[in-house]
């Protein structure tokens, strides 16, 4: 089940990043000038990366290469999205086959963060959703507001739980 709600999680992210404009991609932050949505998009992929490292790399878990978040192109961040999203999966594993806790790695120094599965997917799901907002707002700010059919999407998760399987 967690696995599941994970993978839902990851296609819904990936429906949003799919469905930006070039412009919007390329598009600076209101108040933060250096800062794109296609970086903060990038941001998503790589904050994953560096706790698949973190949490699984002594594990065996593999870790994805991050991106270039200055370069990445839609196309490469779905696709680096993907990679990631099986690295999570690799971490809920790990925990599953430890008694629902991953065990703690000698890099994982910041300890903030309790290791039992459900707290960590809930940190993920929250992480992405706190970006997927903040993509969805800087688009209304800059005048480029998305589509209901895109906004709405975001939270049909039914639909794109079924999505998220057929693409396994």
């Amino acid at each position: 089940m967690l696995f599941d709600a994970w993978r839902t999680n990851n296609r819904v992210t990936i429906y949003l990043i799919e469905r930006l404009t070039t412009d919007l991609w390329a598009a600076s932050l209101p108040g933060a000038p250096r800062r794109t949505v296609g970086r903060m998009a990038s941001h998503i992929h790589n904050a994953r990366c560096r706790w698949v490292r973190t949490l699984g790399g002594e594990f065996g878990v593999a870790v994805p290469p991050m991106v270039d978040a200055h370069r990445a192109t839609r196309r490469q961040v779905v696709s680096a999205l993907r990679q990631s999203s099986r690295g999570i999966l690799g971490l809920l594993r790990i925990g599953s086959e430890h008694g629902g806790s991953i065990p703690p790695s000698a890099a994982y120094t910041w300890r903030n963060l309790p290791l039992d599965i459900a707290h960590v997917l809930c940190y993920f799901v929250a992480h992405e959703g706190h970006h997927r907002g903040q993509i969805v707002q800087a688009a209304r700010a800059l005048g480029a507001r998305l589509p209901a059919e895109v906004t709405d999407g975001l939270w049909q998760w039914n639909r794109r739980s079924v999505e998220g399987k057929a693409s396994r």
